[in-house]
């Protein structure tokens, strides 16, 4: 009698159960993928292919919203070792920071995928526009009215290799006045030589320019729209930068425009001294890594492949900035291994 009684209890409980399950499942949307935010730290020279990457990134991966922060190279590496804010990338226009500042704190492992060459960037409004040509560059920089610029040595590699650029020409042009009169006459860079080396040494706080004839800005990018108002006549720029705002822009000399190896020991023969080290003399080499304390180093390390797959390289290849194919990487062994299909090991 008493399981006749409980039988519709329980008949109406299993129901009212099974009932609400099945609606549930039926009326339940999939979850949301998460919303993450990636960061990228970046060389300014960069900002035109890391634009490309990050549309097609954002394409294939809607869930994700990629920032990228450009500044010179120096101050990206910084803001990760210095001021403690997070990146899930960091892109310099110098490799060499990377070991010689992130790691092993900050940095297990780095990429090298691009390269690059400095160059004069001008305008056809220049004063002698004209006129410049690789033979007279440096006698034009000169003239009293020209005005010219670079960026700040110790923020930007582009500014640590511009002086690099003009000691070399001393021996190029077989002038040993060049650096006095374009750089130390107007700022408080100074040049001496030891061994057959020079050094050079920018390592003040206050560079001090006389702004009526140079002017010394962070980024080197930042001297582009000063070159195109008029503002300044003429600006030491990497030459994918130069390309990618439609610049004018003169071809240095191979022997001093750091972009070949065939002339690294020449290259080496200069250093500048930054607040921060000193830097040697070399091709122009770009580095790429995930920082070890990254908030998403599983992105970082998918966008990074993006940089370097055939996609990537035609990206860099269209903008001026030829890929290094197959990109380099320090260690294997500490690379994320969604990037070993797309890297070779430095010998």
């Amino acid at each position: 009698m008493s399981l006749k009684k409980n039988a519709l209890p329980i008949a109406v409980v299993l129901i009212l159960v099974l009932g609400t399950g099945v609606y549930s499942y039926i009326n339940t949307e999939p979850p949301e993928e998460e919303e993450i935010v990636l960061k990228a730290f970046h060389a300014g020279s960069l900002t035109g292919p890391l634009e490309e990457v990050e549309a097609r990134f954002e394409a294939d991966y809607p869930n994700v919203d990629v920032q990228l922060e450009p500044a010179g190279s120096v101050q990206c590496v910084q803001k990760v070792t210095e001021i403690g804010e997070l990146a899930d990338v960091v892109a310099s226009a110098d490799y060499s920071l990377i070991p010689n500042i992130m790691m092993p704190n900050y940095a297990d492992w780095y990429i090298v995928f691009a390269k690059n060459e400095m160059t004069l960037a001008y305008s056809e409004t220049s004063r002698y526009a004209d006129e410049i040509n690789e033979e007279n560059w440096y006698e034009i920089l000169q003239r009293p009215d020209v005005k010219w610029g670079f960026s700040n040595p110790n923020l930007d590699p582009c500014g640590y290799r511009t002086p690099m650029v003009i000691q070399l020409a001393e021996a190029e042009y077989g002038d040993d006045s060049l650096f006095e009169s374009l750089v130390s006459d107007y700022c408080g860079i100074t040049v001496s030589e030891v061994d057959g080396v020079y050094i050079i040494d920018s390592s003040m706080e206050d560079l001090a320019p006389d702004t009526d004839k140079i002017s010394i800005r962070d980024k080197s990018v930042e001297l582009i729209s000063l070159v195109e108002s008029g503002g300044l006549d003429y600006a030491f720029e990497y030459s994918s930068v130069a390309k990618q705002h439609g610049m004018m822009y003169l071809d240095l000399p191979a022997s001093i425009d750091l972009s070949e190896l065939a002339y690294a020991d020449t290259y080496s023969t200069v250093k500048v001294e930054k607040i921060s080290g000193t830097s040697t003399g070399k091709p122009i080499v770009y580095g790429v890594t995930v920082p070890s304390n990254a908030f998403h180093p599983e992105y970082g390390a998918l966008f990074i492949q993006y940089m370097i797959d055939d996609t990537g390289d035609s990206v860099f290849t269209e903008l001026g900035q030829p890929p290094i194919n197959p990109a380099m990487v320090d260690n294997l062994d500490a690379a994320p291994e969604s990037l070993i299909p797309f890297i070779s090991e430095q010998d």
